[in-house]
């Protein structure tokens, strides 16, 4: 179905110009900038929401990321084939990114807690709804942001006529600049919107964080339609992906219908097509195979690259955010890709690769990428070192039948204490460092009482020791099991006065502690916490403490604590989980390694792709382009799900080890790609054989009577902008 009557007549409308620019490409531009900003805005948070919202395990968190990643580049195809033989690009742009908005809103809905927390517990009380509306809002937005990725940039490219060569291609390098700025903006942005607080219970602000996203997609999509008069809509010509494939398919049915030995051998198989389509269809399609052919290894890459945005953003959750003068959310650090971006591509392409050229070395854009894998996996072996610092500082907990105790002395003398096997003596006052472990029940005996510790398999206690008149009386309590989440701090008082007091650090209370007794923990921010601690009379102790990320710690209240300017001398603090030590900065160099692995990859194989690839098929190339992302992130969903290994750093070696693997295959078959000249193999069959020009001349008779013809330059404007759109 082609665009309406309406549209046919007016393929180019008069429109005003700004210094020789049409007014519709700004519509354009700014609709790319408020798109990319939802995209990656929503993206970059969207993990630690399946973590931490949804409270999935790290690797269902990272498959279900993966899986929207890939089908995010799985409906580029779908939309090409949709504008290009349906509904042209203005009407797909418009229905999808209705679809989009709607996905992005969707999901701002279903990150929003009060909406079955029924109970006020801060908890949902039914989960599975926002999980059914997370994945239906994944779903319409990979379905929108996919399906538009095709059309945007080449319908800016046909806003021009054909003598703006020169217009075009500014417009395209401020099209590019926009994707970078409204992704660089929202990497920066939605993790500050997400580390806010609110709700009826405060807690982490999804909401906001998806809530801004589909607001710039709105206003997107509002500023797109608004330039609809003044757009250049050109009708649909049919894909040329659909051509190929049935080239392909018909080469293939042919060739089995032909597989008896009585038949003679073609000296290629897509040979076997030649009954029905033109020699020079045949021959590009041959060069695009050719190509396909080397893309097979490429999703490894893409398999490792597109881990910044789950297990990298995970791993910088155990890690120390603090820069000095600002505070680095986990997820922020994506930022660091674009911003490196931004500095290599120059520095790259107009120093890196003129040196090499002039060292007359042979640096051939398969060498480079081959090279650009070595680099990629040399950042997952940073990671993997990275992991490890990170592993030796996290806390080892209890598994299996195995618990742990710790023992705090609230007695005003030394006291000697055997646990099990474990002999040693606690000052007054004090708590012993770190946490023993025991794997049967086990008798606590101290100067004049004997106690038996009974602990739940896998759970981790503090017993106190109180002094109740000559004799000492052991409490236990229980403690955390797992690292406090999203680099918070888990508080909690234990009170040894002689009455009840209450205790509070900001807007967060610890409700009532009774004498002798534990409060709940609270999660406190990093920073330098106060805690007010009261009585029933009103009096007001402050107690200042600073504090790290990730860290446990429980707050003596000694029983000689008395109200007064001294008070927090009688307030003594015990460390049950160190904070997060290893610094966020020791991330850089492996984000510096994927980066540059980038540069050299993906800017490379991309112009490396469109100098073999025939005149009329740069988008049926740039289709497999993002088939290869796509299909790498399939390859971590796979392995995150299939192969369950005990260290984090283990499966980081394994990506790097993968990719070596696969980039000496790339390596062995790029040695053995001869490069072609497209146009030259093009030039070969313009003299046509008599009967070939009969038949290409009924073909072309049955299309004009179906499609109406495109002139050679609407067809070099198209190849142009695929190739430009590829870059993006």
């Amino acid at each position: 179905m082609a665009e309406s009557g309406e549209e046919k007549k007016k393929t180019r409308p008069k429109t005003a110009t700004v210094c020789g620019y049409p007014i519709s490409i700004f519509f354009i531009v700014v609709n790319e900038f408020c798109e990319r900003f939802s995209y990656y805005g929503m993206r970059a948070v969207l993990v630690l929401y399946f973590k931490y919202f949804l409270q999935w395990d790290d690797d269902f968190a990272t498959t279900i990321y993966h899986t929207f990643v890939a089908l995010c580049y799985l409906t580029p195809i779908l939309g090409a084939i949709v504008a290009d033989s349906w509904l042209g690009k203005f009407k797909t742009i418009i229905y999808l990114s209705i679809v989009y908005t709607l996905g992005q809103i969707i999901m701002a809905i279903s990150a929003i807690n009060d909406l079955t927390d029924a109970n006020k517990d801060g908890t949902p009380d039914n989960l599975p709804l926002h999980v059914a509306l997370s994945m239906v809002g994944l779903i319409l937005i990979a379905l929108g942001t996919g399906g538009i990725k095709p059309c945007v940039a080449a319908f800016g490219g046909d806003q021009f006529e054909d003598h703006q060569e020169k217009q075009r291609g500014t417009f395209f390098s401020i099209f590019y600049l926009s994707i970078n700025a409204g992704s660089l903006l929202s990497t920066v942005i939605t993790p500050i919107l997400r580390a806010q607080e609110c709700g009826s219970i405060p807690q982490k602000c999804y909401p906001l964080a998806f809530g801004v996203p589909a607001a710039l997609m709105v206003v997107a999509l509002i500023v797109f339609i608004v330039g609809s008069g003044m757009y250049n809509k050109t009708a649909p010509q049919g894909n040329i992906m659909v051509k190929v494939c049935k080239c392909i398919g018909f080469a293939i049915k042919n060739r089995y219908r032909h597989r008896s030995s009585q038949y003679p051998k073609r000296e290629h198989w897509m040979d076997w097509a030649d009954e029905k389509y033109t020699k020079l269809l045949i021959a590009q399609v041959k060069m695009v195979l050719k190509v396909l052919f080397l893309y097979i290894p490429l999703p490894m890459f893409w398999a490792l690259f597109d881990q910044q945005g789950s297990r990298w953003t995970l791993q910088a959750t155990n890690m120390d955010g603090d820069f000095g003068v600002l505070i680095i959310q986990p997820d922020q650090m994506q930022t660091v890709n674009p911003i490196l971006i931004l500095i290599l591509v120059p520095v790259v392409d107009s120093l890196l690769y003129p040196l090499i050229a002039k060292c007359n070395l042979n640096f051939t854009p398969l060498k480079r990428m081959t090279v650009g894998m070595v680099f990629a996996a040399l950042a997952f072996v940073a990671a993997a070192l990275v992991q490890i610092q990170i592993d030796q500082t996290l806390p080892k907990f209890p598994s299996g039948t195995a618990s742990q105790a710790k023992f705090i002395n609230m007695v005003n003398m030394p006291l000697p204490i055997k646990a099990g096997t474990h002999d040693f003596t606690l000052e007054a006052y004090t708590a012993n460092e770190d946490f023993l472990t025991f794997n049967e029940p086990f008798l606590v005996v101290l100067p004049n009482i004997t106690y038996v510790g009974n602990m739940k398999d896998g759970s981790r206690n503090t017993f106190v020791i109180f002094q109740d008149g000559f004799l000492q009386t052991v409490v236990p309590f229980t403690d955390l099991t797992k690292k406090p989440e999203q680099g918070a701090n888990a508080i909690r008082f234990l009170n040894g006065f002689s009455s009840a007091l209450n205790a509070t650090v900001g807007d967060l209370d610890f409700k009532e502690i009774p004498t002798r007794n534990m409060s709940i923990y609270v999660n406190v921010p990093q920073g330098n916490a106060e805690f007010k601690i009261k009585n029933e009379a009103g009096d007001e102790c402050i107690y200042n403490q600073e504090l790290g990320f990730g860290s446990s710690f429980t707050l003596m209240i000694l029983p000689t604590f008395t109200f007064g300017p001294n008070c927090a001398d009688s307030i003594r603090s015990v460390m049950d989980i160190r904070p997060n030590t290893i610094h966020m900065a020791w991330q850089i160099p492996q984000y510096f390694l994927i980066t540059v692995g980038e540069v050299v990859f993906s800017v490379t194989g991309l112009e490396f792709s469109y100098s073999q690839a025939p005149s009329n098929m740069k988008s049926v190339l740039q289709a497999g382009w993002l088939l290869t992302v796509a299909v790498g992130n399939i390859i971590v969903l796979v392995i995150a799900e299939a192969i369950s290994l005990p260290d984090q750093w283990a499966e980081y070696v394994l990506f790097a080890s993968l990719l070596i693997v696969v980039c000496v295959i790339f390596a062995i078959m790029a040695y053995f790609y001869t490069y072609t000249d497209p146009t030259v193999i093009e030039a070969q069959f313009a003299e046509l054989d008599p009967d070939e020009k009969k038949r290409k001349n009924s073909v072309e008779m049955a299309s004009k009577n179906k499609v109406p013809p495109r002139d050679s330059s609407s067809d070099s404007s198209s190849d142009e902008d695929e190739s430009r759109q590829s870059k993006m």
